[in-house]
């Protein structure tokens, strides 16, 4: 605002009102008188910035309106921050719950699996032994191997070991597992309820992978507070990366989809969706 009228019971007064609403001093501005007033009529001024001075006001203006932008950025990102917290913990307490169900339904599924495996060995004749089992397709293979039976505590645990026995363990254990799952089948277990075959240490080794594995996620996540996505994997090593992470107080695990195509996201405990 460079200039205004402004009214008063007289000159002086009108003078003054017109000041206050420029804000500005008497040596700053030219006044012309509009009407001097009188009896029932009040006097009225046109006050304006003086040409040497309206520099110095703009740049009072400037300030003052930088000013107030910089308070309204600072609300603005104050309101984002304050969303951005809300939109954090209801991610984090939306995730921590959804893991807990699927933790819930991994159980529940591994012990339907379990019993659906007695079920099945329950149902087929046990004509076979472990030994004779793996000698079995060792011998329609051409292969060699030693086949020992290791102690572990949940299940009947043999170890073949030999030359060229890759192809056996396939693509991250998948023929390893099938074999698994058919000498549970047709062989009786000896003091377990289970049996496991596993081929040159192959289960340990692969454990091992998937908890480095899943630390060098895991800091990945934190680092650039992004979601990471595995491929689909069994129930168990979906496990094993679960268990791995579940102290790590910078990131959370989700498991998501349907089996056999269900996957593992780890998430960053301050997560960012951009």
């Amino acid at each position: 605002m460079r200039e205004v009228e402004a009214t008063g019971k007289n000159i002086e007064q009108a003078i003054q009102n017109a000041l206050l609403e420029l804000k500005a001093s008497r040596e700053d501005v030219d006044i012309k008188i509009l009407s001097e007033g009188g009896f029932l009529k009040k006097a009225k001024v046109k006050v304006s910035i003086s040409e040497d001075a309206i520099e110095k006001y703009e740049k009072k203006e400037a300030f003052k309106k930088s000013i107030i932008d910089e308070e309204i950025e600072k609300e603005e990102k104050k309101d984002e921050e304050e969303f951005a917290e809300k939109f954090i913990k209801a991610k984090i307490k939306e995730t921590e719950k959804t893991q807990k169900a699927e933790e819930k339904e991994e159980k529940k599924a591994e012990k339907e699996e379990v019993k659906q495996e007695k079920k099945h060995r329950d149902s087929v004749e046990k004509k076979y032994t472990a030994k004779e089992f793996v000698d079995g397709v060792l011998k329609s293979l051409n292969l060699e191997g030693n086949l020992e039976k290791v102690d572990n505590d949940r299940a009947d645990y043999y170890l073949l070991t030999g030359e060229n026995l890759n192809d056996l363990i396939g693509h991250h254990g998948d023929c390893l597992n099938a074999l698994s799952y058919l000498m549970s089948l047709v062989c009786k277990p000896e003091t377990k309820s289970r049996l496991v075959l596993d081929i040159e240490n192959y289960r340990s080794k692969r454990e091992e992978s998937l908890k480095a594995l899943a630390k060098r996620t895991a800091d990945k996540v934190a680092k650039t507070k992004r979601y990471y996505k595995f491929e689909p994997m069994d129930p168990a090593e979906r496990r094993i990366i679960h268990l791995a992470l579940q102290d790590d107080e910078r990131v959370t695990t989700l498991s998501k989809g349907e089996e056999p195509h269900r996957y593992l996201m780890v998430f960053p405990k301050e997560y960012d969706e951009r």
